[in-house]
């Protein structure tokens, strides 16, 4: 269970309790509890346990920003607190979403940020295919994630996509088909949500030595730190250097807001290089 949000003020509580009213509507959020649709910036989170995040939640983590909201599991816009996903309850934790937000809302004073988590933990990319069930989760995440993202867009505009995963795929025939299946991912996605030319980032997997990389594993990771080279608006986000949470797999709390500092530096990276002639 979402522990509660403490705010810090009356006026803050007022604002966030507009929109969170009629948490069973499945309506969006009215005009007036949301900024213009041009001036709320959205993101899609997808992939698996990395996006969704593992780490421990301290208070800080649930400290609500009125320029940074979510989209939570029932439909409504809400402040982005961690954890910000809900794939497994159980486990979920810090991710790298809520910090690559905090760094993008900085930038830019005059929008909000909204963020759609969508990662399944343990989802190969084979799951993100219409149709394709989870077996583990009992969920489909390519639809699933389509579904929240057409909603979350009637309130405003995609502006980026984060995608981390590939654990699941570095055994020898998943890696030998992972790069082709990425790419029609990504055209996939910028098709369905009508956004052709949308900023695709990929975080790349864990590097821990306690758990050297097999051959399959390093294919993935190369289709990954390739892909700017073969796919226009895509981006490559290092892992050098982060640590464990002390299972050779999932990154620690700290790690993860590394994580999101560095994927808002190549969003803007991107951005800038998109703006030059």
């Amino acid at each position: 269970m979402r522990r509660p949000v403490v705010l810090g003020c009356l006026p803050m509580l007022l604002f966030f309790s507009s929109l969170t009213l009629g948490q069973e509507s499945k309506e969006p959020p009215s005009s007036t509890s949301l900024p213009p649709k041009e001036k709320f910036h959205l993101f899609l989170l997808v992939g698996q346990s990395n996006m969704a995040g593992r780490g421990k939640v301290t208070p800080a983590d649930q400290t609500a920003n009125p320029k940074v909201l979510m989209f939570d599991q029932t439909g409504n816009w809400v402040p982005a607190v961690d954890p910000l996903h809900f794939d497994k309850p159980k486990v979920v934790g810090v991710g790298l979403g809520r910090t690559f937000g905090l760094e993008i809302a900085q930038d830019n004073p005059d929008v909000t940020i909204g963020l759609i988590p969508c990662a399944v933990g343990g989802s190969p990319i084979a799951s993100w295919e219409p149709g394709a069930l989870d077996k583990a989760t009992k969920t489909h995440p390519y639809d699933d994630a389509m579904k929240r993202a057409h909603q979350a867009l009637q309130a405003g505009e995609l502006k980026g996509i984060l995608w981390h995963q590939g654990e699941s795929d570095s055994s020898p025939e998943k890696a030998k088909v992972y790069e082709e299946k990425l790419h029609a991912l990504i055209a996939r996605f910028r098709r369905e949500l009508n956004a052709p030319d949308v900023p695709f980032i990929a975080g790349q997997m864990g590097q821990f030595s306690e758990r050297p990389w097999n051959e399959a594993k390093q294919k993935v990771d190369q289709v990954h730190q390739d892909l700017p080279n073969n796919v226009p608006h895509t981006a490559f986000v290092s892992s050098d250097g982060l640590k464990h949470k002390g299972d050779n797999v999932h990154f620690d709390a700290e790690s993860y807001r590394e994580l999101g500092r560095r994927y808002a530096k190549a969003y803007r990276e991107l951005k800038k290089a998109d703006t030059q002639p």
